[in-house]
């Protein structure tokens, strides 16, 4: 596949220096990008800007994902036109964004996205500047509207494979970064000082890592190195924005990859404080169980199956629930009043770090609650729970945690069973059941303590 990208350009494997004032320039020649792949949209937006005497060009994963011979997601415009000045010659287009200003133009569904050439902030003591680009005390940028030339804007993006400028005119491809070259080698590589970069904006580690996992690509060496010591600038990244960036992370198809990355990078604890204590306690349990939820969700999305967020951060979740659980019951608290109580402590804490919808957080919470209730099966209480429509997201679940190693002593199985069963067979597993079933009417204990219960009557696998 990349053999075609290089037809008549090569370069040699060395080390480089972060970026050049001169930029390489491929003729169409010399790369295996089509002007006739690239959305007729982005195009025209380009063409027109052009035409108004402004410099304009595609550029970014777009560019990338082409000489990957990937389908990009979507496509970007860099363009030395300020955003009123795009917008004024669009009808179509809205400007959006404080911290990072950037004009919409639509076309039906399709939105190409242009962003003016951004520059390197002023000093410190530039107060003239301080309304378009500003910093936190930790270096994390929380403006970024100064605008400079097309040189500037290549060092300014994150990663080199990123900063690829294509102008469908001539059919060039301008590389102020060396990005050809780390697309040959497949590396990740931050433009500049990589402890800098992470500052000004700490998601460019998660990039990192969900490039890394998405092209199959390595982190380059110096710019993994700091990754580490950095994870905790984290914390200060507003949950609603983590949030979607995990999204990003776990439902593009790489999820298990992606996963194991994270912890490589010390990353995973700063998304998910409660489940990394979790896999401390209990790596073998918790690992499986996260690890097995992600490869199925990678599984179905290569199969173009639908997933829910709030299946998935369920799974990420539940390794956390019962120990929990077990601490409220060791206070005196009934098994499902702690098991709610648990439920709704774990994910207000998650909610903190990432800002999980309410249309997510409440399917959970249902998913969590079958898991108390699928053992329940006497008399009309198993077609009832049939009915439910959370019952195939709660069955899935059930199935997931005997997966990795749970005991409950062939739930799985008999749900199984009886969801393929007639009516007149479904009757007969039901009288079967019996005094075993943990649904069976209880008699009140007048003495002796509660007895403990981890969620869903059953014991994770030690």
């Amino acid at each position: 596949m990349l053999k075609k990208l290089f037809q008549s350009f090569r370069l040699p494997l060395r080390r480089i220096p972060h970026a050049r004032r001169t930029p390489e320039i491929l003729s169409s020649r010399q790369h295996s990008l089509q002007r006739s792949e690239i959305s007729r949209h982005a195009v025209s937006v380009v063409e027109r800007l052009q035409q108004a005497g402004y410099e304009a060009y595609v550029v970014g994963g777009c560019v990338r994902d082409l000489l990957l011979e990937l389908n990009p997601k979507d496509y970007d415009v860099a363009t030395s036109a300020t955003p009123e000045q795009v917008r004024a010659e669009f009808r179509n287009a809205r400007v959006i964004g404080r911290r990072f200003k950037l004009v919409h133009v639509h076309f039906g569904r399709e939105i190409i996205e242009v962003a003016t050439f951004r520059a390197n902030h002023p000093e410190e003591d530039d107060d003239d500047a301080s309304h378009l680009a500003s910093r936190n005390e930790s270096g994390r940028i929380l403006r970024d509207n100064i605008y400079g030339t097309l040189d500037d804007d290549a060092q300014r993006r994150d990663f080199t494979i990123n900063a690829l400028y294509y102008d469908p005119t001539s059919e060039r491809i301008l590389d102020h970064t060396h990005g050809v070259h780390d697309i040959r080698n497949r590396l990740i590589r931050l433009i500049g000082d990589p402890e800098q970069r992470y500052q000004e904006d700490p998601v460019r580690m998660l990039r990192a890592v969900r490039f890394a996992a998405k092209l199959d690509f390595e982190i380059e060496r110096h710019s993994a190195e700091p990754i580490a010591d950095l994870a905790d600038l984290l914390d200060g990244i507003p949950s609603a924005r983590l949030f979607d960036e995990t999204l990003k992370l776990f439902l593009g198809g790489k999820a298990e990859r992606t996963f194991e990355l994270l912890l490589e990078y010390d990353l995973f604890a700063p998304l998910f404080p409660a489940s990394a204590a979790a896999l401390e306690r209990n790596p073998e349990y918790a690992g499986t169980l996260i690890r097995n939820a992600l490869a199925n969700t990678d599984l179905r999305i290569q199969q173009g199956k639908p997933v829910t967020p709030a299946f998935l951060f369920a799974a990420l979740l539940w390794p956390a629930l019962p120990a929990r659980v077990l601490e409220l019951q060791d206070r005196g608290m009934p098994p499902i009043p702690a098991m709610q109580e648990a439920a709704h402590d774990i994910i207000w804490e998650q909610c903190q770090r990432t800002a999980i919808p309410k249309r997510f957080t409440i399917p959970m919470r249902e998913i969590w609650d079958m898991q108390e209730r699928l053992p329940r099966r006497q008399g009309r209480r198993a077609d009832q729970l049939l009915e439910n429509p959370r019952f195939r997201a709660g069955y899935d679940f059930l199935l997931l945690r005997e997966s990795a190693g749970e005991q409950t002593h062939g739930l799985g199985d008999w749900w199984t069973d009886y969801q393929e069963a007639s009516d007149s067979e479904r009757r007969v597993m039901i009288r079967n059941l019996g005094s075993k079933d943990d649904s069976a009417p209880r008699k009140r204990r007048r003495s002796g303590g509660r007895r403990r219960r981890s969620p869903g009557a059953s014991t994770p696998a030690e």
